[in-house]
């Protein structure tokens, strides 16, 4: 029951090690932004199990903390992103609406709001149910309901970021798996993010995705390399992989020994989903403080058995054979992103015949391109996962 170790999805550890540099920066953005100086919006990337999500919505609350609107939205590659941006919009103006002294400038963008978002049925079916947005105010018209994504969505920032401005703050819309954005919305919602970072509107985007989400950016609209400060999330460096075991064993006065701590380091390699996968199954392991190695040793079967069906089994289950032959074929190549040459070669295949495989896994985001002609995995230890599956 004491067990202070969390290891879930997007769920935030007990002591979140090794992100006060990410933390302070966002500080500082949040300040500049709100004094009406220029800055940038944000963009973290990295692996699976690295901490994206756990970190986005720490930078989530630290602006909640700051009295900023904000709403969350995860994409997803099948969906426009129209609906989910009105939602979290319509968060964010809640959020600060109670403070806001002229009720009916808030109700007039909650109009524009219901307009932006009502254009997501326009085309429906017939037949189909009419979706409502669960706004109060009649729908405006001729404001952010041209149809036209990127048009409504500038018009959209700018009559939210003027009720923010109004007290004093901003607003932040968070996107998670940024990556799966459809390429005409991701176009649309760079172009949003420059019109307002010229017109210095208190509204930034903070994205969270995959390693190749950059170079998705960059292929939507040039100037996104300007447009979006890069945040690279890795694993933690050994004294803060420490600190995320230590700490909270400490608030429950439990004590690792030195020999524990190197061999948890050895086997999560500084991945803060691993460890934490791996302080659960040693915390329970353990018959007493402080936890020593050996205790390590005994848990770290059950815990590479759960990271097997829970983190790799249920990615590789979602492949087809086509897809996991071509995976095994990296796999055997090594970790380190290999070239998709090299796959063919191990494969005994030609590389044109394995681009729909190659294709597949990266929309289903199991492998990425690290850069052009290459390809490596998103999910980390997942070639050594590979290797002990038949193939």
């Amino acid at each position: 029951m004491r067990n202070p170790y969390a290891p879930g999805a997007g769920q935030r550890p007990p002591e979140l090690a090794g992100r006060d540099r990410e933390l302070a920066q966002f500080d500082v953005v949040l300040e500049r932004i709100a004094s009406g100086r220029p800055e940038r919006s944000l963009v973290l990337t990295g692996l699976r199990g690295v901490g994206k999500t756990v970190l986005l919505n720490a930078l989530r609350s630290a602006a909640v903390n700051r009295l900023w609107g904000t709403g969350k939205i995860e994409a997803r590659p099948d969906q426009s992103i129209r609906r989910p941006v009105a939602a979290a919009l319509h968060m964010a103006i809640r959020e600060i609406a109670p403070r806001h002294r002229g009720p009916e400038r808030v109700e007039s963008m909650l109009g524009v709001l219901k307009a932006f978002a009502l254009r997501d049925t326009a085309g429906a079916k017939a037949g189909t149910p009419r979706w409502q947005p669960g706004i109060d105010v009649p729908a405006a018209r001729g404001r952010a309901d041209s149809g036209d994504l990127e048009i409504d969505l500038v018009e959209l920032f700018c009559d939210a970021a003027v009720v923010a401005g109004d007290l004093g703050v901003g607003i932040a819309l968070f996107v998670d798996e940024m990556q799966d954005v459809p390429a005409p919305d991701i176009s649309a919602l760079c172009a949003a993010t420059h019109e307002l970072s010229q017109q210095g509107s208190p509204l930034i985007v903070v994205g969270a995705g995959l390693p190749h989400l950059p170079a998705v950016l960059s292929n939507s609209k040039s100037y996104s390399e300007r447009l979006f400060r890069y945040l690279r999330i890795d694993r933690l460096e050994r004294p803060a992989a420490d600190r995320a075991l230590v700490a909270p064993a400490g608030r429950e006065q439990v004590e690792f020994a030195p020999d524990a701590l190197d061999a948890l380091y050895a086997a999560a390699d500084g991945y803060p989903y691993f460890v934490q996968a791996y302080g659960k199954v040693t915390w329970d392991a353990a018959p007493k403080s402080p936890i020593t190695a050996d205790d390590v040793r005994v848990a770290a079967p059950e815990a590479e058995a759960e990271l097997a069906v829970g983190f790799f089994g249920s990615r590789y289950e979602r492949a087809t054979p086509a897809e996991r032959e071509y995976m095994h074929g990296m796999a055997a190549l090594g970790d380190s992103p290999v070239a998709t040459a090299d796959v063919a070669t191990e494969l005994g295949r030609k590389p044109s015949s394995l681009s729909p495989a190659r294709d597949s896994l990266i929309k289903k985001g199991l492998i990425y391109s690290a850069e052009r002609g290459s390809v490596a995995f998103t999910v980390p230890h997942f070639g050594r996962f590979l290797r002990t599956q038949p193939t």
